[in-house]
């Protein structure tokens, strides 16, 4: 017989848990709002805690089962402290499904981009790091400015003396014969211009091969000799063809009082390979050339040149109207031109392009001890600049000639110098 009062167990369980031989009522079963333990103790959470108090409706009498309410009934006891069908023990929030702090997958995508970006820097700066070496090793050094004697006071601005020699050096006999360069032994300049890099614009002047010049007192370059100055007057072009380099700056230097501050040169083999190299050299022909001698043979209007016929535009200098004046114009325009083609991101950014271009220029640049490859891009892009019209381009001013050879303005010499030196926008016009 059982002496504990209805619906109560000896073992201290009432009829509904484990022990009873009733089967629990469906209202029990099917009530949804189970009271919720405090936090830190109660139920379960470690500690002591006072018991909740009940809510309206429900007998305090163990026994009891309260009469269930709807759901809309507990929107009063929104903070009663009861189950809004929550799991013991979650805690994270009302909805069952949605994944609490601890649960939700690392941000792995974020931290994906970083790792991809950062693969690419690096290796942007490792490509970019390895060409300027590759680059810097292929520069020929060879021109040594230290050995050109009382040379003016530097001024504001860089001057560059660019020359385009004859030179056939690393040239098959098939490749001579193709671009019309002869066999001719030696070199001499077939063509001369100073490019003044400075903060009022850029300024490149042509220097004709057939300028009057007063050849100084030099250095030899290999010996070491003094020469002393006999007043001996010439060709521009025969200083280098008498002691190379070193004596074509000494001279140009003498003539202008114009300190030049770095020297580049290139041959014909690598003036061709570099117009072919970026797929030809777009240039706006006015009139007609054609010269044997040269292989030029153009109508005007617009062409797309490639390395021979580039090489035949720029050394014509018979059958046009101002003879050398012209040719040093046709010069001028070219490799402005070529200049503004080949720094474009098509040639930049295309490493099928950019090193057989760096490569065909390298071969044969012929620079002095003294120029870093920034000091080569700054004049690269100078020429650019010029043919963009961020600059100014023309012909050393002539006075007349004599004895065949083409005698310079002293006068406007004079201001064109000053105003660089100072680095003055230029005001002085050439021929």
């Amino acid at each position: 017989m059982n002496e504990w009062p209805q619906g109560w167990t000896g073992d201290g369980r009432d009829g509904y848990g484990r022990g009873s031989a009733s089967a629990r009522p469906e209202s029990a079963r099917s009530m949804r709002h189970v009271q919720r333990p405090r936090s830190g103790g109660g139920y379960g959470g470690g500690g002591p805690q006072a018991e909740p108090p009940l809510p309206p409706g429900l007998s305090p009498h163990r026994g009891a089962v309260p009469g269930q309410r709807g759901y809309d009934d507990y929107d009063d006891y929104a903070d009663d402290g009861y189950s809004r069908g929550q799991v013991y023990g979650g805690g994270r929030g009302d909805d069952f499904f949605s994944p609490g702090p601890d649960d939700r997958p690392a941000p792995n995508g974020r931290r994906r981009i970083k790792r991809v970006v950062l693969t690419l820097v690096i290796v942007f700066l490792g490509v970019s790091i390895a060409t300027y070496f590759w680059a810097d090793s292929k520069l020929k050094r060879e021109v040594d400015l230290s050995k050109v004697i009382e040379r003016p006071e530097t001024g504001a601005g860089t001057n560059y003396l660019i020359v385009g020699s004859d030179s056939r050096e690393g040239m098959s006999a098939a490749e001579k014969k193709r671009l019309r360069t002869g066999s001719a032994e030696g070199k001499r300049t077939d063509s001369m211009m100073i490019l003044h890099v400075g903060s009022n614009g850029d300024t490149m002047i042509s220097l004709p091969r057939d300028s009057d010049v007063e050849i100084p007192s030099f250095k030899g370059s290999e010996s070491g000799k003094l020469f002393p100055a006999e007043g001996r007057h010439t060709k521009l072009n025969a200083a280098y063809a008498e002691d190379g380099p070193e004596l074509l700056v000494r001279t140009v230097e003498y003539n202008t009082g114009l300190h030049i501050d770095h020297y580049a040169e290139i041959g014909f083999g690598g003036f061709a390979k570099i117009v072919d190299a970026v797929g030809g050299v777009e240039i706006d022909i006015k009139q007609t050339m054609k010269d044997k001698k040269s292989g030029s043979n153009f109508e005007p209007g617009k062409h797309t040149l490639n390395g021979e016929q580039s090489l035949a535009f720029v050394r014509q200098r018979y059958g046009l109207t101002g003879g050398d004046l012209d040719r040093t114009k046709n010069q001028q325009k070219f490799l402005s031109a070529l200049a503004s083609q080949t720094a474009t991101p098509s040639t930049v950014l295309n490493p099928f392009k950019l090193y057989p271009t760096m490569g065909a220029g390298l071969d044969t640049l012929v620079v002095d001890k003294d120029m870093s490859l920034f000091d080569l891009a700054k004049m690269f892009f100078a020429m650019k600049g010029v043919t963009g019209g961020e600059g100014k381009s023309m012909n050393m001013p002539i006075s007349g000639s004599s004895g065949g050879n083409l005698v310079w303005d002293k006068a406007k010499l004079k201001q064109l110098v000053n105003e660089l030196k100072n680095d003055e926008k230029v005001t002085v016009s050439g021929d």
